[in-house]
């Protein structure tokens, strides 16, 4: 929201100093941002417990991640609709996910990682991800 309005009100000095196209620009510039960074484009978190929970259950990845994560966002794009059937974790609004991920990466918050049947797999190629999704996975 920050980044739509900070756009906005950039767009509206340009074009009060006569810069239309510049504004334009300026304002799409901001609008990807906030699209980009946005935790909207990533389907509903939950916790890391009732994630892995839910996946020792339907046997479907758990992906912990962090809004502004670059490969978070190529992860969850190049999956398309498949991303809908992972279990979402956002390590920053839930310290149990964080400490997971941790607990995984030496020490480290590195995202995403995807942990399917207990192992964890850091920035995996989408790809293979979307290959645990399949019912002969």
């Amino acid at each position: 929201m920050l980044l739509v309005l900070s756009g906005s009100a950039v767009a509206t000095g340009q074009i009060f100093t006569g810069n239309p196209g510049t504004a334009a620009a300026l304002l799409l510039a901001f609008l990807a941002l906030a699209g980009v960074n946005s935790p909207l484009i990533f389907p509903r978190s939950i916790g890391a417990r009732d994630a892995q929970r839910r996946s020792a259950v339907d046997g479907r990845p758990v992906v912990f991640w962090r809004p502004g994560c670059k490969y978070c966002i190529r992860l969850r794009i190049r999956l398309g609709r498949s991303a809908r059937q992972l279990h979402w974790v956002n390590i920053w609004r839930d310290p149990a996910g964080a400490a997971a991920v941790r607990a995984a990466n030496d020490g480290n918050e590195t995202v995403p990682t995807v942990v399917v049947a207990g192992r964890p797999r850091t920035n995996p190629d989408p790809e293979w991800v979307r290959e645990q999704l399949s019912p002969s996975a």
